[in-house]
């Protein structure tokens, strides 16, 4: 299991000081099915945090996005840098922008999303789906619901 996530989120194309004003919360969702969690469709942007289901839930410009609390490289636990409006590994400091897209680092893709759906008011996640930038590239991009 993953260290403990400090804070993310996501947007694309942000200013780090817009992603930095974004309210981080912690939450655990309600497990709706044997790999599959349900969330509340935030009203506002901001990230929600469920450390026993290892997922960071981000709203954010009227777009929602599932990650995986672990850096894609070696498995630890990513970090929000607020100050620079990015995420950040503390083992080897890769970097990530808001939407999970890789900067810079020792990391060789973005970070990991993993399948989500809209079912009313609600953000369903798939844990049994993890969708890596490298080898699904459309189902990456795809992972994504709008408001």
């Amino acid at each position: 299991m993953s260290a403990v996530m400090l804070a993310a989120m996501a947007g694309v194309e942000l200013r780090p000081r817009t992603a930095a004003a974004v309210p981080v919360t912690e939450a655990a969702g309600t497990q709706t099915g044997p790999s599959e969690y349900s969330y509340p469709l935030p009203a506002a942007d901001g990230v929600t945090i469920d450390r026993e289901a290892q997922l960071i839930l981000v709203h954010f410009q009227q777009r929602a996005y599932v990650f995986n609390l672990a850096c894609p490289h070696e498995n630890t636990a990513l970090r929000w840098k607020a100050r620079d409006g990015h995420f950040q590994c503390p083992r080897h400091e890769s970097q990530y922008q808001p939407d999970g897209t890789f900067i810079t680092g020792r990391a060789t893709r973005n970070m990991d999303r993993f399948a989500i759906s809209r079912a009313g008011d609600s953000i369903r996640v798939d844990l049994s789906r993890l969708f890596r930038s490298d080898q699904q590239p459309q189902d990456w991009a795809g992972a994504t619901v709008a408001d």
